[in-house]
């Protein structure tokens, strides 16, 4: 089973940009949908973007379409979360998780997720 480490995280102003990373190992990464999800304090964790195996296919949440991109490079097992225009409303802890060939809206369908990285957005 795949083991997921996200990365990148930190302190950024609003109106900047981060992008987050997520290393897989231990598995066949290119047999896995990815997706991105985040958690902010008080709050239940949301789904953000999804991309297919091959990474031709992406979804995203109505709220971060065309300020966040998901991409994957599958020689290198990662894949990324690219933010611009970040937002206070941004602040959360930041997770990825994978889940075999189909990509999914629902966190519910993902067996298997990192460890997570804080992203802090100060107005």
């Amino acid at each position: 089973q795949v083991q997921l480490v996200e990365s990148g995280g930190g302190l950024v102003q609003a109106g900047g940009s981060l992008r987050l990373s997520c290393a897989a190992s231990g598995g066949t990464f290119s047999s896995y949908a990815m997706g991105w999800f985040r958690q902010a304090p008080g709050k239940e964790r949301e789904f953000l973007a999804t991309i297919s195996m091959g990474g031709s296919i992406t979804d995203y949440t109505n709220s971060v379409k065309g300020r966040f991109t998901i991409s994957r490079d599958n020689a290198k097992n990662t894949v990324y979360l690219q933010m611009n225009s970040l937002k206070f409303e941004d602040t959360a802890v930041y997770y990825c998780a994978a889940r075999p060939r189909v990509t999914s809206l629902s966190l519910n369908n993902y067996p298997t997720w990192g460890q997570g990285t804080q992203v802090t957005v100060s107005s």
